[in-house]
């Protein structure tokens, strides 16, 4: 297996037409894996490093699939009493409704079905952010995606993507193969991977992007990009 370069071989994920049921599957296991693999844990850092002592709070996630990750932040929000507003954005329709049917943030979320890019808020949300998302891009088109964050956020913006490495590649391959009911999770999982990146890629990004950011290596096998805006 060559890690050397990024892959852009499409996940099966990326057809917009998949079931419901499939992805409904799909999401339930993401949550599983990023709340053992650390992936929620990585994504609460993000935002209380952006938010500081703020304790009105307003968080968006392009490609929010189907919530986890908010889920995760209003819990977070919840024990330290922290008065949060969400907006999840995805362009599949199926995966705003599994995150419209959560029970926990379902009913009160606000729920976009959209390219992010086409997006234009009336009052921008204080962070924005990504988990899992960044590799389904191309280089080129994560340059905009980088502007698109630092131009709509007010504190700024962070990443929570794979680092592309050999050992996280074969671990996440056996695991699914072995714990996964999902055919989506079987083969894009370790197709991430392979989509992933190196520090070196993100620093190249970044400086393409004319933005400044901190880049650190998070468990397991994960990097926070974070670009906090220096006027407020």
């Amino acid at each position: 297996m060559n890690l050397s370069v990024r892959s852009y071989q499409k996940e099966l994920l990326d057809d917009i037409n998949l079931p419901i049921e499939a992805i409904r599957q799909n999401m339930l296991e993401l949550d599983t894996i990023n709340t053992y693999l650390g992936g929620h844990r990585i994504t609460i850092k993000g935002v209380q490093r952006l938010s500081g002592k703020q304790n009105i709070l307003h968080v968006c996630e392009i490609g929010c699939g189907g919530g986890d990750n908010l889920a995760a932040i209003v819990r977070w929000a919840n024990q330290k009493n922290i008065q949060l507003e969400i907006t999840g954005i995805d362009i599949n329709s199926n995966c705003i409704d599994v995150a419209k049917n959560r029970k926990d943030i379902g009913s009160w979320g606000n729920w976009i079905v959209s390219d992010y890019r086409d997006v234009v808020f009336s009052i921008q949300p204080d962070i924005i952010f990504s988990s899992l998302f960044c590799h389904h891009f191309t280089n080129e088109s994560l340059i905009e995606q980088l502007q698109w964050m630092h131009r709509n956020s007010i504190k700024g913006f962070f990443i929570n993507d794979l680092h592309r490495h050999w050992l996280a590649y074969y671990s996440i391959k056996i695991i699914t193969q072995l714990f996964s009911k999902s055919y989506l999770v079987k083969n894009d999982a370790p197709l991430s991977v392979r989509r992933g990146f190196k520090k070196g890629e993100w620093i190249n990004l970044l400086n393409k992007a004319s933005i400044t950011a901190e880049i650190s290596w998070q468990w397991a096998f994960r990097y926070l990009i974070l670009s906090k805006n220096t006027i407020e």
